[in-house]
């Protein structure tokens, strides 16, 4: 019997075994009010692990309110969200999944757009509507970007309320019920924005070198390792490069995640940009199928630490063939399971694994399987 696809193997961190390699990477919703959990989240997560996917990752989770990128964005910022992260957390795993959370603060790009009412700086038309502003924190204040409000330049009794603020939030992932916690250190969102010279125009301990500019990211990783149990997994995404002159690049990269590892993080989830007015993940390159590969391929390769890759993956062969080739541990797909919430079970028999439908939620697949008996036997093919 031929081995499965690699894309079907199980993977371990810690105490954690995943049944594969795919992971629905964490994107925002927008959809929240106050922080809160609802039927939305709800039916959109629990639909993706009944896909097949071995890891669903919760949107960036805020850590304050006024860490939220939007007046839409989920938050774990004080036990009353417990209740609904809890029952988030149950159906992903009673769908078949293990459940992850990314939390993180917004920083300079707080305060802003709903994605699809413009993802920019509030309007006037956006407050009348009901938007709340509130100024946004940053390393300096310095905006984000022309006709983005400017930042308050944290104090460092700011910082420390801000690793208190992390841990706590952490806590409460562990009493929801997480299997794992990522943290957003990526694309342009306040941790980012302490590591890139681009927005840190610091002079005391937090800004200048690269040792400083790392050191609030590494203390936060160093508090919630600290403070989780010894079995569950600790992740960060990254953005390995700003893509801009002066930015951060490759190089910081492979420092980071070294100290990282130093400070128990099991594993670095490599996106990029951030930093320029086009999204979240933006960047002045022109984008193809697997272009961040190579930074999983290159940190895992030179820090010894295993990576996930991201970033227009749309096939099952091209996630095998990144996982097949060593260049990453973990697959995450992002826009193509939103527009097929069972991507992985396709992708399956895309590979010619379980063509008999066996991985499918059983009320599906004693129907597919009869469906497609009746098409074989026609001579045709599913």
């Amino acid at each position: 019997m031929s081995n499965p696809p690699r894309i079907f193997a199980r993977f371990t961190l810690r105490d954690l075994e995943l049944k594969n390699r795919i992971v629905m990477s964490p994107m925002a919703m927008y959809i929240s009010d106050e922080g809160e959990v609802n039927d939305f989240h709800r039916l959109h997560y629990h639909k993706i692990a009944m896909g097949g996917a071995s890891l669903v990752m919760v949107e960036q989770t805020a850590v304050h309110r006024e860490g939220r990128i939007t007046n839409g964005c989920l938050g774990l910022w004080h036990d009353g969200h417990l209740a609904g992260m809890k029952k988030l957390v149950e159906g992903i795993k009673d769908n078949g999944a293990r459940a992850g959370i990314q939390i993180s603060h917004g920083g300079r790009k707080a305060s802003a757009q709903r994605a699809w009412q413009g993802n920019g700086p509030l309007t006037e038309e956006d407050i009348a509507r009901g938007e709340k502003p509130w100024q946004p924190e940053g390393p300096s204040d310095f905006p984000f970007a022309e006709g983005w409000p400017t930042p308050r330049q944290m104090s460092l009794d700011d910082i420390a309320r801000l690793r208190r603020q992390f841990s706590d939030t952490a806590r409460r992932a562990i009493e929801a019920g997480f299997d794992l916690i990522e943290i957003h250190m990526a694309h342009g969102y306040l941790l980012q924005s302490f590591l890139t010279p681009l927005a840190n125009h610091r002079t005391d301990q937090y800004g200048g070198s690269l040792e400083n500019r790392m050191r609030l990211p590494l203390e936060i990783a160093q508090d919630l390792r600290a403070l989780m149990p010894e079995g569950m997994p600790l992740l960060a995404r990254i953005s390995c490069t700003d893509w801009m002159e002066g930015g951060w690049t490759m190089e910081d990269s492979i420092v980071l995640a070294r100290e990282l590892k130093a400070r128990g993080l099991d594993l670095v989830d490599c996106s990029s940009g951030g930093n320029l007015v086009r999204g979240a993940t933006n960047s002045s390159l022109a984008r193809g199928p697997g272009y961040q590969v190579p930074f999983a391929d290159q940190i895992r390769r030179e820090v010894e630490i295993p990576t996930m890759a991201v970033g227009m993956i749309h096939t099952g062969a091209q996630a095998e063939a990144v996982l097949a080739e060593g260049k990453a541990d973990l697959v995450a797909i992002g826009r193509r399971i939103l527009y097929d919430p069972f991507w992985t079970l396709h992708a399956a028999q895309e590979l010619g694994h379980d063509l008999d439908f066996g991985n499918w939620p059983k009320p599906y697949g004693w129907w597919l399987e009869k469906w497609a008996s009746s098409i074989r036997s026609e001579g045709n093919t599913v």
